[in-house]
């Protein structure tokens, strides 16, 4: 079944293509309201210093106008502090396939932004935005969870302007000899013991962590960002490859 193009994985279950995203969907709808605090916990208050790099190595302008497409990113985290980095005439539209997450991310918002942000449900594999349309596509934490990547990749690439940029952020492979295994077991025993205590959703947490196992190497995934049509594709490691951040520009 590995081999068949109508499964693919969920975790490190094996399921039918039809079948992933509305498990996916499942989980985020049980994690939502609890998905910040367990960031925090998970990570030991890390994964805001990653999402901070994240933008500053986006660089969203403060003197032109500036649009983002920020894709899986319901609860507002890489939106917010885009639209603090920019300047007025920076817009962000946040797209998330997860009402649940889309309704954390409003709450949070409230009024501080205005016009200036806006939230949409869609799918990463058919985004309902015009091409060639925004200078950035981000998206963090959450590629892992579509299931055809390379879709996911290819509609980046259609809805970018010329000259645009996509950016990830994804968990990645620890490349620290004894890091890896300290990494390996915290994922396995921790982190789903502490989805059971706080969020009281063990299996959504455990889908989690074998999840970032099976996302490809930054090597691999580079070469998928390629395939989708950017150039100067380039992966930075983050907290000894805990994350990484990788960048592809549309050339053409």
């Amino acid at each position: 079944m590995a081999g068949d193009e109508t499964s693919t994985d969920f975790g490190f279950e094996r399921v039918r293509l039809a079948e992933k995203q509305g498990r996916v969907n499942e989980v985020f709808r049980s994690v939502a309201k609890r998905y910040d605090l367990m960031n925090d916990l998970m990570s030991g208050g890390l994964h805001r210093a990653w999402k901070s790099a994240f933008v500053s190595t986006l660089r969203p302008s403060r003197t032109r106008p500036f649009r983002l497409l920020d894709v899986a990113g319901g609860t507002g985290d890489i939106a917010f502090r885009t639209l603090e980095a920019g300047g007025p005439d920076t817009k962000v539209t946040v797209l998330d396939i997860n009402e649940a997450m889309l309704g954390v991310g409003r709450e949070r918002a409230g009024h501080r932004y205005g016009s200036r942000i806006d939230f949409v449900a869609g799918n990463a594999e058919a985004l309902p935005v015009p091409g060639d349309t925004f200078d950035a596509y981000t998206i963090a934490f959450g590629i892992r969870n579509v299931p055809r990547i390379e879709h996911a990749l290819a509609e980046a690439h259609r809805v970018l302007k010329v000259g645009g940029r996509f950016l990830c952020l994804e968990f990645s492979h620890v490349d620290v000899p004894g890091l890896d295994k300290i990494y390996e077991a915290y994922s396995f025993n921790v982190i789903p013991r502490l989805g059971a205590m706080v969020a009281g959703d063990k299996e959504s947490y455990q889908y989690l962590v074998e999840s970032i196992r099976r996302f490809p190497t930054p090597g691999s995934f580079a070469r998928m960002i390629e395939e989708a049509g950017f150039g100067h594709v380039t992966h930075r490691p983050l907290s000894g490859g805990i994350c990484a951040i990788h960048s592809g520009w549309k050339l053409a």
